[in-house]
């Protein structure tokens, strides 16, 4: 399977994939390696390798290189979804929460094409607690898996599972935790009640950092989202 993606490698690609996904020193993905193959094509090799054992999975998960590690998310995402009973999906999910816990899902792209499909779409009708302490943990990705798994939810209407997590991300002021959690944030107004949305910004606003007031606020007419902002400056000053 890892053969198959460096079948398609390109060196050029790699360079600027790793200038993008900010693989420096000091970066938020320090030291993370590329080989240069594009989603499209990776999503297409899923279709050939579907039904991959879990040991496979768990060796596309272990290896250095970032493309490795997504296309073994999304074998791990087909293999969850095509399971025909809940022990098999939740031996999936575990191996998906080793994965998290381990430190290989650790890029934006990785956590985003995983959490709520996967770690989200088995909690629903389940005790959500998993989400708060994901949320809760101070790691990067961990805490971004806790919030972007609360999408499952928001596409089915409920909106509690990410005001649950909202205290636990709200003071972060790493730049994945703003843009995730105020991604999620105008979903919940969109996809669940408007109204608790602007009830919810107009208390918490002041301690929202810039970057997520400013997603979850983008869609609001003009003189709302100049109000909502006007409380976080106030604040600030």
């Amino acid at each position: 399977m890892a053969a198959a993606v460096d079948a398609l490698a390109d060196p050029v690609r790699a360079q600027g994939a790793q200038r993008f996904f900010k693989t420096g020193p000091g970066d938020y993905a320090e030291g993370d390696r590329f080989v240069g193959v594009p989603v499209p094509q990776l999503r297409s090799l899923t279709r050939t390798f579907t039904g991959l054992e879990p040991s496979g999975v768990i060796t596309l998960l272990d290896s250095a290189m970032h493309e490795h590690r997504l296309i073994g998310l999304f074998l791990l995402r087909d293999g969850f979804e095509r399971a025909a009973t809940d022990d098999r999906r939740e031996r999936w999910v575990e191996l998906y929460l080793e994965a998290v816990r381990g430190g290989r899902v650790n890029n934006w792209d990785l956590v985003d094409s995983s959490a709520d499909p996967i770690l989200g779409e088995w909690l629903i009708d389940r005790p959500r607690g998993l989400l708060a302490e994901l949320a809760a943990d101070d790691t990067l990705w961990t805490r971004r898996v806790g919030v972007v798994a609360t999408f499952a939810f928001l596409k089915r209407g409920d909106a509690a599972a990410l005001y649950e997590v909202a205290p636990l991300v709200i003071a972060d002021r790493r730049d994945l935790i703003q843009k995730a959690f105020g991604w999620m944030l105008p979903e919940a107004g969109k996809r669940c009640d408007a109204e608790e949305l602007l009830a919810y910004l107009g208390d918490n606003a002041p301690a929202m950092g810039r970057t997520a007031l400013s997603y979850a606020t983008e869609h609001l007419d003009v003189t709302t989202r100049a109000e909502l902002r006007a409380l976080r400056q106030r604040r600030a000053c």
